[in-house]
């Protein structure tokens, strides 16, 4: 049976197209779950809605949006940190019939009031921190709303207004607005239709089976694509629980997931990393025996779920898991960037259920999902139905620049049609500047991104992201980038270099000794690049190295900004 099969129960009732827009998808699950939860978060007060009151609460806040002049495709803006108030104005401004324009909160405010009117909004929902200096660059504004109860006017305490009579948006209408500049500094605002998502929301569900019963854990930035579609629009529409994240910092991560019993943990590589690293070190702490029997259970663990599809490991290492509170997660997912196989076979070894995904804010974004009964550790999973995924000019061995089409693709960027225009083939594939190549089972392998392709002496292409996976799992290092660099400006021969940004916590307590001993810690980092080069083809090797003083800049997710490197 397809996922969204009990939807036919309320077509014609609660929506007639193809598929319900966002907030007819929302009303139909407070239809099927009123007393559920549906939002809780535990900073600054633990607060906890059920459906049915999150959908109280979302009425009249849509009410009041369209006394204050909000009609029929308006944009309005919400920018702030996850919470329960961030996602009843998101809801909010699609029952109004609006357009939401959800903004990255870490921006200056100089940014933001830029892609405010960059974006046409008419109102704003903001939290706290930003209220007051938005408020005055913000003039043009119908009213400026505050997410947070420290400050007057706050979202939950609106004065009751007369019922709209504002018309709901259509299935193919714009629903949201995403900017983004990824790695390469220029801002688009991606068009998403109801339509987008919704059609994406169900159709990754077929590799990956969600309930009621889940609970979702909101971590990364909301405003962003992956957790906006991912957790909470995955989560309104089977009837689960979304915990909201504040901090990524691991020791609130871990008080969350085991306050709010999450099952749902979606991350990105970098954290998943840490965590296996933590747990890795914990073990290895009680000793090279202790130690050596875990990872030799971990290897068994894993071949019975590859051969056998059962899961032993969750019982096998329950008490290592309930330890980094992890005993109650049913599955993790992981997306926003490349991760190490050697991470996504170990939480399986461990018991928990790992996919790893790909996409872009420019598809919804889900495009791959690796299924938990049939996955691939080197691959960012098997293609969604109803999407078409080929490989443009493949090269000798399959790889070539990855071509998307189908429901999940964006309307387009939001005024600006030569951008748009230039993202699309002739025949109406997106081009997503990634590179890889398909297997026989339509499951994608990343090797890349064409615009950071280093061509070598002999010709032979090498994407610096398969180099950096390799770094992920040494403690010694923070960040690590590849990059071609000109060796022999005459011949316009390039050569490969990493800039490494070392951890300043493993060098001051496990090697205190070369804390301030910047020779040391370089005599240690050249061992590292050694040993990454014997793992490598010869054509791939690091030539040099250099030792950043500073971490590179990163986007909220986690990304290291390749522009900014020079």
């Amino acid at each position: 049976m397809t996922p969204w099969k009990f939807l036919e129960s309320f077509r014609g009732r609660r929506f007639s197209a193809e598929w319900p827009t966002v907030i007819e998808l929302f009303a139909v699950t407070c239809e099927r779950f009123p007393d559920r939860p549906c939002f809780t978060s535990f900073e600054p007060r633990h607060l906890t809605f059920t459906f049915s009151e999150a959908a109280a609460q979302v009425e009249r806040v849509a009410d009041h949006l369209a006394a204050k002049g909000i009609r029929h495709g308006d944009r309005v803006a919400v920018t702030g940190k996850n919470s329960p108030e961030w996602a009843i104005a998101y809801l909010a401004v699609l029952a109004a019939g609006a357009t939401v324009v959800p903004l990255d909160y870490q921006l200056t405010d100089e940014e933001i009031s830029g892609l405010l009117e960059l974006s046409d909004a008419r109102l704003l929902f903001v939290d706290e921190e930003k209220l007051e200096s938005l408020s005055g660059r913000a003039s043009g504004l119908l009213e400026v709303i505050s997410l947070s109860t420290a400050k007057p006017g706050y979202l939950l305490e609106l004065p009751e207004s007369p019922r709209r009579t504002t018309e709901p948006a259509a299935l193919d209408e714009t629903a949201a607005i995403l900017y983004t500049s990824g790695t390469t500094g220029h801002a688009k605002g991606v068009m998403l239709s109801h339509h987008n998502l919704v059609s994406d929301c169900f159709l990754s569900q077929t590799h990956l089976a969600l309930s009621e019963r889940d609970v979702f854990y909101a971590l990364l930035p909301i405003h962003h694509s992956y957790t906006m579609l991912a957790v909470l629009i995955e989560a309104l529409s089977v009837g689960a629980q979304i915990v909201f994240g504040k901090r990524l910092a691991v020791t609130q991560i871990l008080s969350d997931l085991s306050a709010g019993k999450v099952t749902m943990f979606l991350g990105i590589p970098m954290l998943f990393n840490k965590l296996l690293k933590g747990i890795l070190h914990g073990i290895r702490e009680r000793g090279l025996l202790v130690y050596g029997l875990v990872r030799f259970l971990m290897t068994i663990s894993g071949a019975i779920k590859k051969l056998f599809r059962v899961n032993p490991g969750k019982r096998i290492f329950h008490a290592i898991l309930a330890k980094a509170s992890l005993d109650k997660i049913r599955i993790c997912i992981s997306g926003g960037g490349p991760l190490p196989a050697e991470t996504f076979r170990a939480f399986n070894q461990l018991g928990i259920d790992f996919v790893q995904g790909y996409g872009l804010t420019e598809t919804s974004p889900i495009v791959t999902l690796n299924p938990i009964e049939h996955y691939k550790e080197t691959s960012v999973g098997k293609v969604i139905p109803q999407i078409e995924v080929k490989i443009l000019d493949p090269d000798e061995v399959g790889v070539g620049e990855i071509l998307v089409k189908g429901p999940i693709v964006m309307q387009g960027y939001y005024k600006n049609a030569a951008a748009t225009q230039a993202t699309f083939t002739e025949d109406g594939y997106l081009l997503t500047g990634d590179v890889g190549y398909l297997d026989d089972e339509n499951y994608l392998f990343l090797t890349g991104r064409k615009k950071s392709l280093i061509v070598t002496e002999g010709g032979k292409n090498v994407f610096p992201e398969e180099i950096e996976d390799y770094f992920q799992l040494y403690e010694e290092i923070e960040q690590v980038l590849v990059k071609g660099y000109l060796r022999d400006p005459k011949m316009k021969v390039e050569g490969i270099e990493a800039y490494v940004y070392p951890s300043e916590e493993f060098f001051a307590k496990r090697e205190p000794q070369a804390g301030g001993d910047r020779s040391a810690v370089e005599a240690r980092i050249g061992e590292i690049v050694a040993e990454v080069n014997r793992k490598l083809l010869f054509y791939k090797r690091i030539d040099r190295f250099r030792l950043l003083d500073a971490p590179l800049e990163m986007t909220t997710t986690r990304k290291i900004k390749r522009f900014m490197v020079t």
